[in-house]
């Protein structure tokens, strides 16, 4: 395993609407206990979310973001000038077309529906309420 000097722990997301945001990832089976959510006058403004990897998924609400940093622009996802996508491994090929029509049904829009990918894994893209990027990938082989 590679050692870094500054290890990669997190991706951090700014989002327009921490209750639609945080609805979406449970969706999506991701374990948020309600408790852990900072909320600050009944809202909730930061949520870390441990991945079980030494990892995490940061989510930022855009007011707290702006009390540090007044210019960040209106828009989350679909206004950042580098496109953000988060990947997320799902078990099997099978999995991918669940997971993916389950967030669809959902009302969550697809951005590439699942594929088999020239690189070998079932693939395919939804965009979360701000419009970042989620992918769902299978192994390249089943399990």
């Amino acid at each position: 395993m590679a050692e870094h000097k500054y290890p990669l722990t997190g991706v951090g997301l700014v989002v327009k609407d921490m209750a639609a945001s945080t609805a979406f990832y449970r969706r999506l089976g991701l374990d948020i206990p309600q408790d852990s959510i900072y909320a600050e006058d009944g809202v909730g403004q930061h949520l870390e979310v441990p991945m079980g990897n030494g990892f995490s998924l940061e989510i930022d609400s855009l007011e707290l973001t702006r009390r540090f940093d007044p210019g960040w622009p209106d828009g989350a996802g679909q206004g950042t000038t580098v496109p953000v996508a988060l990947m997320f491994s799902v078990p099997t090929r099978e999995a991918v077309d669940e997971v993916h029509d389950d967030l669809v049904t959902a009302g969550y829009k697809s951005h590439l529906r699942p594929f088999d990918a020239f690189w070998g894994p079932r693939y395919a893209v939804v965009l979360d309420p701000d419009g970042y990027q989620v992918g769902l990938m299978s192994p390249m082989e089943e399990r």
